[in-house]
């Protein structure tokens, strides 16, 4: 998040470091990066650094953060995939902490490496070392944990359809609230028919069928760090058992891709699934900075991304491209 919250301090941070992980923070700062949660840069007495993510147990991606996080430190440590940014486990075990009765705590090393943008592309060279990272992510086959699901189905519509049937009705929740109505009713038409795009990819999907794996969820690059040993893939808090394509739609541009893809596991990708998980990230998108604006909020550098963020994305999604690469707040 651009902006830090009001009302945590760094302080609270470091004392539920020192409380959990036994960590003496010598420096804190907070690194205004991401969408979705807070997070800070720690300095320990030894000079080491580590990498703070606060995130708020209302959000709706949180209720499955703790299964997440098990899932990530299962793959690097018992199914040994070295591209796992894993997170730290605390002195009684726990990959999540706890901030306060609100705000759940994650600790991970600090990888001392630049991150890409979110909007970056990406090279044929990368292309490659992604997917076949995504293709060791996916034959990766769990034991002994529970790792969280995500059905095909679009969890979000019901926030999009809540503010299409609320156009008649004045928006009174901050500076983005109106022009948000009138912008979403001059979308109406053809966001209703991404919905019918959306429900036709789902039946044909459906019935193709296909395996379901572990799977990162945002393999985007602004979530790739490179280091001397190579590309690392950060921010599994979206990880879940889906259909590969929930992955695969990021980095696949062709044939080509999707062979190596195949010679990698045995499996066929499936285009209709690619085409539903890249419109169902627009939507998804939209459901969220709907949800936003729609409610209290302030003209901010947040909110100004979430406003910007529903421009571009209703604008993409109309035109049936969805290749808006804005970091969003959360995706099923």
């Amino acid at each position: 998040m651009r902006e830090r919250p009001a009302d945590i301090r760094d302080s609270d941070v470091a004392a539920a470091l020192a409380r959990q992980w036994v960590l003496t923070v010598q420096d804190l700062s907070y690194l205004p990066v991401g969408f979705g949660g807070y997070h800070w840069l720690a300095v320990d007495q030894t000079g080491s650094r580590w990498f703070v993510t606060v995130s708020d147990l209302a959000a709706p991606w949180v209720s499955d953060l703790s299964a997440a996080m098990q899932t990530a430190a299962w793959l690097a440590t018992e199914a040994g995939l070295e591209f796992v940014v894993a997170p730290v486990p605390t002195r009684a075990g726990q990959v999540v902490g706890s901030l306060d009765s609100r705000h759940a705590l994650t600790l991970f090393p600090y990888v001392d490496a630049a991150p890409s943008r979110f909007e970056d592309p990406v090279d044929d060279g990368d292309r490659a070392a992604i997917i076949d990272m995504l293709a060791a992510l996916h034959t990766a086959a769990p034991k002994g944990i529970q790792v969280p699901s995500r059905p095909l189905e679009l969890a979000t519509r019901q926030a999009i359809d809540q503010a299409l049937a609320s156009l008649d009705v004045p928006w009174n929740g901050g500076p983005y609230a109106e022009p948000g109505r009138d912008l979403l009713a001059r979308y109406e038409r053809p966001l209703r028919q991404a919905f019918a795009r959306f429900g036709g990819l789902l039946d044909r999907v459906r019935e193709a069928g296909g395996p379901y794996v572990i799977t990162h969820g945002e393999p985007h690059p602004g979530n790739l760090l490179r280091t001397r040993a190579g590309l690392c893939l950060v921010d599994w808090d979206m990880t879940a058992l889906a259909r590969p394509e929930r992955d695969l739609w990021w980095v696949i541009s062709g044939d080509h891709d999707a062979a190596r893809y195949s010679w990698r596991t045995g499996w066929t990708v499936n285009q209709d699934a690619l085409a539903l998980y890249r419109l169902r990230w627009g939507l998804d998108d939209i459901a969220e900075f709907l949800s936003e604006i729609r409610g209290p909020h302030q003209r901010t550098a947040d909110t100004l991304v979430s406003w910007t963020g529903l421009q571009e994305t209703l604008k993409a999604v109309a035109a049936g491209t969805n290749t808006t690469r804005l970091d969003p707040a959360v995706h099923q």
